[in-house]
């Protein structure tokens, strides 16, 4: 059956089909989103919840423990993490990609409704949650700050205006304002004034919740009005609250400013932000999952003007790191080089055939297979990143095959006299069903690929889905379009005579070819040798796979390194500010660095005082000659000059796996019932981990000796006087826990009224000795005489993992170190430690995914070597040829992975796609081969010698040819500079290294094993005259 036959003899319905696909893929290619890489995200749920005044241990016990319970009954849960500081937790939801993230959100609502009757009364607002990773980069960070209004002005803005319409844009699943410094009213009382009037601050706090309130007053109505009532029920100035009366003594009125005093200020006085050296607010835009980044980033650049203009003059709104210009760099970068492999491939057609019709057919269909792959990239919820766009680019030497052969098939029908019409009947007839049996080979490579799970999965299948959809699509084009243009455009009888460029060009392959017969005479002479050259690739390539260094996924340079600083945990708000604000000025200074931005506090990836956040970023590649972790490593020698801050930094990357936030890139955590024992392995395993030399900047999120000063009370002595320990802890919380004791609601938002000590009396421990506490005779009774106080340490931060304390150890690698060396070494230094059993470790983030692939790379392979292996044998009707096939791969194997260590790269999950690459490239080398030998011997009765000996000959240029596109499909790949070429050298160098090293041993190596196959065949058939070994198709 000629399946080309009905296209042939009808252009006009042939060419509307293709221009029918050409349309559909450029309509696709318009809406396709665009991205850095496929989308692999896992619903992601963040929770936080604050309960201002609390220390770690009370948050984590009374709170987080509470929603986990909840949350862990939630189905399809994969990972449940949460961080408890002072006044705050955060609790962070990772679900199977089976689910939705609205479903999970339905399901994460309905457990904080559950859990509401065990959380405190005193939490500020009930939990909320966002659908976005805490652990994600920020998308989008815009700075407001103003050289006018004080900061609270700029922060009040920005979080009721500028935060609540961002959120709105669709893609947004957070927008977190660091540095915000929301404006409150703070009573500041001074305690021996509050002893002298006889009062409490349990007196005040009472009188304080009743001074303001915002309550429905109703309304009068008459015969024929209606009249609304209202009153003066709130106090919405701090000199408004220094007039209002709190008690009275002896008829006499105490009001506030008898007291203290009463001062608009921060609500809370541990976080603070700065843009430069410039005290600021900063809008970090977190994108939900499976977001366009690229248009939620431009709905938000658009709105932003109409934004600033409702804002008054005086704040200035900027925007300091946008991810999308990187995004978009390395997107336009590759698409450059797609083109430009296109270029060259068409070249090596022009090179080769030398006839213009020949190579413009071929030329014509690339793009049009291209194209075409565009629709349904779009069906299938794709998008234009890097491994689809590298994809395409690589798959350029596949399309371009197909029509190849198939002019080349026609050509030849020419030259034997027939009709040009005639020739594309005939030849596409006898051609046909091979270049569809060999794409259908081809495509069988990818099969393991389409059926990975997980997320090194996610990113193969749309790797290898685009390959195998755009290879079809080729197919497509060279059984109608191909051989209908080759009817209608090659010219018939005699050509004019060539030129002295193709006769030079003729005679240089001419002679070529006698080198290579030369070559091949001595390898089939000394044919044991030549296997045993054979054997020895095989082996080579095996110890090169084992002892090759391997990674998980190029270290990216993106322009932007994200950071977190670190204090003593003992530090007050004033000493983290003055440090935080020193490290920034540093920065500001590196030559490389565009921008900095940074805030301290809890709230956002940080829950403790002592940690602060640091963005920074850097100037375009053009502008700057050192990379974004050269600039790491130089600005971490600067900064140690900031005496009592570390800070700790990371190259922002585009994959993100799992939802720890951690202060550097890879995470190693330990978890166990008893806490006890983490607090004693955790730091003997850190110590063990920063004498690694495989890893850097190694740190750990246990923070357990904050100083802590534990209040003893005498229950017997404080019973005696009717003080119970609830008025203990009211007190201490009314007078050192910003405790928030009414709202005050304004049109715009609401704003607290927050009670303290008068922070000249809140220094060091004498601060309790001014404490008094009402007694049940209401007399003030002071602290000291119902209570001790013991010194201490307690926990900064409390952090959880599958509701078990856990302790994260996080690390950067070393320079020239590979996470498989990392991840090794780590391994062993928790070994020697011989830890209880009860302490379960375990990779989390991209080191986990790194173990998991690393595991799954050897069946990968092997799966996708059966698939082939499977195809090849129905086709051939032999479990022998296939063989002999396959015998053309670990040459390839051999050259992709020496060329990978002779640059000094690892073995990552770009050049294992690479390798699967070069399985289906160099595959179709030995089938050239094999097919040509297979009929000469039953159609010619030639030997197996003779026979393979001229298919070799016959086939050389046409291997020779069709090699060098794929090859030149990775050159590009491999030389290329730009944004974004960290990716996509690994696949370049992987292709390229392997296509040269295979074409120079195969075209020896696979004749000699043939014959070698032969022989087995026939003391494997002797009972049988023939063998059916013929495929199924003709030889092209």
């Amino acid at each position: 059956m000629n399946i080309s036959s009905g296209f042939i003899r009808r252009p006009v319905a042939t060419g509307l089909l293709m221009f029918a696909v050409v349309v559909l893929g450029a309509i696709s290619y318009t809406l396709l989103p665009v991205a850095s890489l496929p989308n692999v995200d896992s619903p992601t749920i963040q929770v936080t919840a604050q309960l201002p005044g609390a220390d770690p241990k009370t948050v984590a016990s009374s709170v987080a423990t509470q929603l986990e319970r909840q949350f862990g009954q939630i189905p399809g849960l994969t990972q449940m993490t949460s961080s408890s500081g002072t006044g705050f937790t955060q609790v962070s939801l990772q679900f199977d990609r089976g689910r939705t993230i609205d479903s999970v959100a339905s399901d994460v609502q309905a457990a904080i409704n559950a859990t509401q009757g065990q959380l405190p009364a005193a939490l500020l607002n009930p939990p909320t949650y966002r659908k976005t990773n805490p652990a994600d980069v920020p998308i989008l960070l815009i700075a407001m700050s103003s050289d006018v209004f004080p900061i609270t002005t700029v922060s009040d803005y920005a979080y009721s205006l500028m935060a609540q319409k961002i959120s709105q844009i669709p893609g947004v699943g957070l927008v977190g304002v660091g540095g915000l410094q929301s404006p409150a009213i703070r009573i500041q009382v001074n305690p021996a004034q509050l002893a002298a009037e006889n009062l409490d601050f349990e007196t005040v706090r009472t009188a304080l919740s009743n001074l303001t309130v915002l309550q429905p007053k109703g309304q009068l109505y008459g015969g024929q009005q209606a009249v609304a009532l209202q009153s003066n029920d709130q106090i919405t100035t701090a000199a408004g609250f220094e007039d209002a009366i709190v008690a009275y003594r002896d008829g006499a009125p105490i009001r506030v400013r008898d007291l203290g005093r009463a001062v608009k200020a921060p609500q809370d006085v541990t976080i603070a932000g700065w843009v430069g050296e410039k005290p600021a607010v900063a809008l970090a835009v977190q994108r939900a999952p499976g977001a366009n980044v690229i248009a939620t980033v431009a709905a938000i650049k658009k709105a932003l003007p109409q934004l600033q203009a409702s804002l008054p003059p005086g704040i200035d709104v900027r925007i300091t790191s946008d991810r999308t210009q990187t995004i978009q760099a390395s997107v336009k970068d590759v698409q450059f080089t797609l083109l430009l492999t296109i270029v060259l491939v068409v070249g090596v057609i022009a090179l080769f055939l030398r006839r213009l019709w020949a190579t413009v057919i071929p030329a014509v269909s690339v793009p049009i297979s291209l194209v075409g792959t565009f629709a349904v990239m779009y069906v299938l919820g794709y998008s234009l990143d890097n491994l689809s766009l590298m994809a395409l680019t690589i798959a350029i030497g596949f399309v371009v095959d197909d029509a190849i052969v198939m002019v080349e098939n026609i050509v030849r029908h020419i030259e034997e006299g027939a009709s040009p019409m005639q020739a594309a009947l005939d030849g596409a007839g006898e051609i046909g069903f091979t270049i569809l049996s060999i794409s259908i080979s081809l495509v069988a490579v990818f099969i393991p690929l389409f059926l990975m799970g997980g997320v090194v999965g996610l990113m193969f299948r749309e790797f290898a889905v685009t390959v195998a959809v755009s290879i079809l699509v080729s197919v497509i084009v060279s059984l109608t379009l191909t051989p209908m243009m080759c009817a209608r455009l090659l010219p018939g009888g005699e050509e004019k005579a060539p030129g002295r460029l193709s006769r030079w060009l003729e005679g240089f392959f001419t002679w070529l070819t006698a080198r290579y017969d030369d070559g091949l005479k001595l390898a089939l002479r000394y044919r044991f040798v030549t296997l045993l050259t054979f054997f020895g690739t095989v082996a080579l390539t095996g110890y090169l796979f084992w002892t090759i260094p391997k990674g998980f996924f190029p270290q990216q340079d993106t322009g932007l390194i994200v950071g977190i600083s670190e204090a003593a945990q003992d530090v007050s708000p004033e000493g983290m500010k003055q440090r935080q604000q020193a490290i920034l000025g540093i920065i500001m200074k590196d030559p490389a660095v565009a921008d900095v931005a940074g805030y301290i506090g809890p709230g956002g990836p940080t829950v403790t005082e002592n940690n602060g956040r640091v963005f920074i970023t850097l100037k375009p590649d053009t502008e700057r000659n050192v990379t974004a972790d050269q600039v790491i490593a130089r600005l971490s020698k600067a900064l140690d000059q900031v005496q009592g801050m570390k800070v700790y930094m990371q190259a922002a990357q585009d994959i993100t796996i799992g939802a720890v936030v951690s202060k550097t890139q890879y995470q190693f955590t330990m978890t166990d019932i008893d806490q006890s024992e983490l607090e004693h392995y955790g730091p003997k395993l850190l110590d063990a981990l920063r004498k690694l030399p495989e890893l850097t900047a190694v740190a750990s999120d246990q923070q357990s000796a904050a100083r802590m000063l534990n209040v003893v009370v005498d229950r017997t002595a404080a019973s005696r006087l009717g003080i119970d320990p609830a008025a203990v802890d009211n007190t201490l919380y009314d007078a050192f826990g910003q405790r928030h004791v009414a709202r005050i609601y304004l049109p715009l938002n609401y704003y607290y009224v927050i009670l303290e000590v008068d922070p000249h009396y809140q220094l060091g421990p004498n601060a309790l000795q001014r404490i008094y506490v009402r007694s049940q005779d209401n007399t003030s009774v002071p602290l000291s005489q119902i209570a001790r106080i013991e010194t201490g340490t307690m926990p900064a931060v409390v952090n959880h993992q599958g509701q078990f304390p856990s302790v994260t150890l996080s690390f950067n690698l070393a320079p020239g170190a590979t996470i498989g060396a990392a991840v090794a070494a780590v391994q062993k230094a928790a070994a020697d430690l011989h830890m209880p059993s009860s302490v379960a470790t375990a990779f989390q983030g991209n080191a986990q995914a790194f173990q998991t692939s690393l595991g799954s790379t050897p069946p990968l392979i092997l799966a996708a070597l059966f698939a082939v292996y499977v195809i090849l044998g129905v086709l051939y009707e032999s479990t022998i040829h296939p063989l002999t096939i396959l015998s053309t791969l670990p040459s390839a194997g051999l050259g992709a992975l020496a060329t990978l260590m002779l640059v000094g790269r690892p073995l990552d999950m770009i050049g294992i796609i690479g390798i699967i690459l070069l399985i289906g490239i160099v595959k179709k080398n030995g089938i050239m081969l094999v097919d040509v030998a297979i009929v000469a011997e039953r159609e010619g009765g030639k030997s197996p010698e003779a026979a393979i000996h001229e298919a070799c000959l016959l086939r050389f240029r046409p291997i020779l040819m069709t090699t060098l596109c794929a090859l030149l499909g990775g050159v590009p790949l491999m030389l290329g500079t730009g944004t974004g070429s960290e990716i996509r050298q690994p696949l370049g160098y992987a292709i390229v290294g392997g296509l040269a090293v295979s074409q120079v041993l195969t075209l020896f190596t696979t004749p000699v094993v043939y014959l070698y196959m032969d022989r087995l065949r026939l003391a494997l058939t002797r009972r049988r005259p023939t063998e059916a070994g013929r495929p199924a198709v003709e030889a092209r």
